[in-house]
């Protein structure tokens, strides 16, 4: 844990890891805390507002049952089971099952098609789903195209080939398992597919613990007395699942889970009140969607402790709408699937700057790269790495040996997105490298001209790409969903241009603006920058 009443720059000194030889996720997470008491660990909400609170010692002993049922339906260690599901027990089960038998996990998004659904089965050959009623309609006419995919269980009972969930878990005798070491594979998260197809992330059981340090920094020393974690993010995401779920669960911090579906920022302002939420990981597209609704969460009755926000920059402008609404100061941090949590602020020690993700987590070598593959001094762009070994780093792409050794230069992980770090030692995020405008010889990156963009009251989300240009190689274009009610004609468009112009410089202010009703997102929120650039070829006729 890191320690309070030091700064970041004491506790960084002083950190070491501590990974032992022996460790697995279910232990660390379910059974230290099983001790009979009935100690609150999972409060589930339903659509309807319904609630159930799952105790440490009910998931230890449905996980152990579920376990055996994996074991007996032929799942073996190593094994793939995949977990169809949105934010509820089964989900938590599933994983603490795999855990206990040594299979891996493979968490799948509930929104996903069939096609998504089938490249992640077949690529990771699943050997066992565990779905409920939509997934069982998606998956099963795709069996036929997935030989290694010999069951599925229902959490909605049996139909159209699913073997029921429930009655088959209750049946089961449970099992203790088998101990695992740190460096067991835990799970395969497949990525977000900003740059290209989805790639399966395989971690491994001390991928949690590396993680801990990242989610104290963001969460203020956490956990505190009440503390109380809720995201809306899916547990299918790293974001979810590492970010909140089981490092809440390590630490003994009850988790709130669900409602899922579309976010819903006035149901989400109701659940955290009515729950007694105190921490929230909440990505950037929930926060602009909170502050578009005019919600006031305040009014409403939360009273949290720590909001945590990642995926990309919510600029200034979000962060005041942050402090006022929620009366705490919303802590930016930053990571990938691959390794997460790297960077964060931590407001309570560190006084967060305009524009900044933070600055290293303790326990990561974080640098800039240049092209050759050295550090970089202050103020220059390159690319963001990590230096292995990091328990929180991924141990390769599924499947994958040379996408994965294309990842590394020596011993640093190159994350794909620029980025430059100031004399103190704080990064900011400029974008994917292949998100790189090349302008009139400038290097620019659309994060920062999208952060003030965004600073616009007109602008409810946006994006911006290069677009080609034959004098100066490539001009900036944005992307622009207009708020309601606001006019999208060619005289904001040059209130927009000028706006940016304005207050970044002359390079950098987007010399097209196309104003559009919607923008491409990943499932996570992100937008996808690679099908506007696709956009733009096409209607070239290129």
């Amino acid at each position: 844990m890191l320690p309070e009443g030091q700064t970041i720059a004491e506790i960084r000194a002083r950190f070491r890891w501590r990974i032992p030889e022996r460790f697995d996720i279910a232990t660390a997470c379910c059974d230290r805390w099983a001790d009979g008491s009935g100690r609150e660990a999972l409060v589930v909400v339903g659509e309807d507002g319904g609630r159930r609170v799952w105790s440490f010692d009910a998931l230890a002993d449905r996980s152990r049952r579920l376990a055996a049922l994996f074991a007996a339906s032929g799942v073996e260690a190593g094994d793939r089971v995949g977990i169809l599901l949105g934010q509820r027990v089964e989900t938590l089960l599933a994983h603490l099952a795999c855990a206990r038998i040594g299979a891996i996990a493979v968490p799948l998004f509930s929104l996903f098609g069939p096609e998504a659904l089938r490249f992640r089965l077949a690529d990771s050959a699943t050997c066992l789903l565990v779905t409920d009623r939509a997934g069982v309609e998606k998956v099963a006419p795709l069996r036929g195209e997935l030989p290694a995919l010999r069951r599925l269980l229902s959490v909605d009972g049996a139909e159209q080939g699913a073997d029921a969930f429930w009655p088959l878990l209750e049946r089961a005798a449970p099992i203790t398992g088998r101990r695992l070491r740190a460096e067991d594979p835990a799970l395969v998260i497949y990525t977000s597919g900003t740059t290209g197809p989805p790639k399966g992330a395989l971690h491994a059981q001390r991928v949690l613990l590396g993680h801990l340090p990242g989610v104290q920094m963001p969460h203020e020393f956490f956990p505190q007395p009440g503390d109380r974690f809720w995201t809306p993010a899916d547990w299918a995401w790293i974001g979810g699942l590492l970010d909140v779920l089981l490092p809440s669960l390590y630490f003994g911090v009850p988790v709130v889970a669900g409602p899922g579906g579309k976010f819903d920022p006035e149901r989400a302002v109701r659940l955290m009140a009515r729950e007694g939420v105190r921490n929230v990981f909440m990505p950037p597209t929930a926060i602009r969607l909170m502050r578009r609704a005019g919600v006031d969460p305040l009014a409403a009755g939360v009273r949290l402790r720590t909001i945590g926000s990642g995926g990309e920059s919510l600029g200034a402008d979000v962060l005041e709408w942050g402090r006022e609404r929620f009366g705490v100061t919303i802590n930016e941090f930053y990571g990938q699937t691959e390794a997460n949590l790297l960077v964060s602020n931590m407001a309570a020690v560190l006084p967060p700057r305009a524009g900044s993700m933070g600055v290293a987590v303790p326990g990561h070598e974080v640098a800039i790269l240049g092209e050759d593959g050295e550090p970089l001094p202050p103020g220059e762009t390159g690319v963001i790495a990590v230096r292995r070994p990091d328990p929180v780093m991924f141990l390769g792409y599924w499947q994958r040996p040379e996408a994965t050794a294309a990842k590394f230069r020596g011993d640093w992980l190159l994350t794909g997105d620029l980025g430059r770090m100031d004399e103190d030692g704080f990064f900011t995020c400029l974008g994917r490298e292949d998100d790189l405008i090349n302008s009139a010889g400038y290097r620019i990156g659309p994060a920062e001209i999208e952060a003030c963009l965004a600073r616009h009251p007109a602008v409810g989300l946006c994006a911006v790409i290069g677009v080609p240009d034959p004098v100066r190689g490539e001009i900036v274009k944005a992307y622009v969903v207009p708020e309601p009610g606001c006019r999208a004609d060619e005289a904001l468009a040059e209130e927009i241009r000028r706006f940016v112009r304005e207050r970044l410089a002359a390079h950098l202010y987007p010399r097209v603006v196309t104003f559009v009703d919607s923008l491409p997102l990943t499932a996570t929120g992100k937008v996808r920058r690679a099908e506007l650039r696709a956009r733009e070829r096409r209607e070239a006729g290129g």
